[in-house]
């Protein structure tokens, strides 16, 4: 089989790969569509010691059963999937938190992953899905899932209804925008998305409706935002969303661009801030978002773009120097 495989830093390869043999309680899966993560991006740059090179990454994935070791997923049916392998045992997995398992393993990272024509996977992992969902839809489920996780992490704990807040999304990237689009769904009405790339700012003025800033000419104003949500994670963002948050407010962090940095421990104890992280969904996240894409909550996804991924090498060079528009690219074997 061709797969798209990381062979050194700044470099995707397609190569011949052995098509993955079924094992007990897996299935093989077809790839139909594959997302492009932001930490496949992290990857390819060689900031990820976990992912080493002559991996096949991608974990953003809808497939088609073609073998099973399985009851129940039947060859020629569709899924997306958990790229979260996890024991199912240990407090957390009972606990349905199952995205904290101590124990798991990633698709993609720790095993053989999605930008390849074929891929196997415990059949434990797979989401169930319309059978009439389009490819892109299904493929969004992951990164939609992490947005869904993190908004409602902060309903929790927010202390007025979201839509009474006055909301900053920092990051215009896939997290970013879904974020936003989700937000907007729930009824916001005072939002503001902060994001350098100008083609990104057009994209989420056309299909997310909201104000939009370039952080390097305007700073996102001081003490004026209930609800900060930073899908970048870097120094500068993480300072940003400290000064922009009002006192009482709630920051969800979700990205994880830096992962050290100095944060305003001052404001955070005398003005009440919470500060929240998150990583990544649980199985009922993911079950959840495969019904909110399908009934439309993230809007029509127009903003999506497809390749071919034996164009996976010039997708991750367009990514990196901002030469897309789209926050997301989906990729199709």
């Amino acid at each position: 089989m061709k797969a798209l495989v990381y062979t050194q830093p700044n470099e995707l390869q397609m190569q011949e790969r052995p098509r993955p043999e079924l094992a007990d309680g897996e299935v093989v899966l077809k790839i139909d569509a594959v997302g492009i993560c932001g930490s496949d991006m992290h990857a390819w740059h060689g900031h990820d010691p976990r992912r080493k090179p002559g991996l096949v990454l991608g974990h953003e994935f809808v497939g088609t059963v073609v073998e099973s070791a399985a009851r129940g997923f039947e060859p020629g049916t569709r899924f997306t999937g958990n790229p979260l392998i996890t024991c199912g045992v240990c407090d957390y997995c009972v606990q349905g938190r199952n995205n904290l398992c101590s124990d798991r393993t990633m698709v993609g990272m720790t095993r053989p992953g999605a930008y390849a024509e074929f891929m196997s996977i415990p059949a434990a992992s797979l989401i169930a899905m319309p059978q009439d969902m389009p490819d892109v839809a299904a493929a969004l489920t992951e990164p939609a899932a992490t947005a869904w996780h993190a908004v409602n992490l902060s309903l929790r704990v927010l202390p007025r209804p979201v839509h009474e807040c006055r909301v900053l999304v920092i990051g215009g990237g896939a997290i970013g925008m879904l974020a936003a689009l989700l937000l907007k769904h729930l009824g916001v009405v005072r939002l503001t998305l902060s994001e350098p790339n100008p083609l990104r700012r057009e994209a989420v003025q056309a299909h997310v409706g909201c104000e939009t800033l370039d952080p390097r000419e305007q700073a996102p104003a001081e003490n004026q935002y209930d609800y900060v949500f930073d899908a970048v994670g870097a120094k500068v963002t993480r300072q940003q969303a400290f000064v922009a948050i009002r006192p009482g407010g709630v920051i969800m962090h979700v990205g994880l661009q830096d992962w050290a940095s100095e944060i305003d421990m001052r404001k955070l104890t005398l003005s009440e801030i919470t500060l929240l992280g998150t990583y990544t969904y649980t199985t009922a996240d993911l079950r959840a978002t495969v019904a909110a894409l399908h009934a439309g909550v993230f809007g029509d996804l127009a903003w999506v773009e497809e390749r071919p991924m034996a164009q996976g090498q010039r997708t991750f060079q367009d990514l990196d120097e901002g030469r897309s528009a789209s926050a997301k690219i989906v990729l199709r074997p």
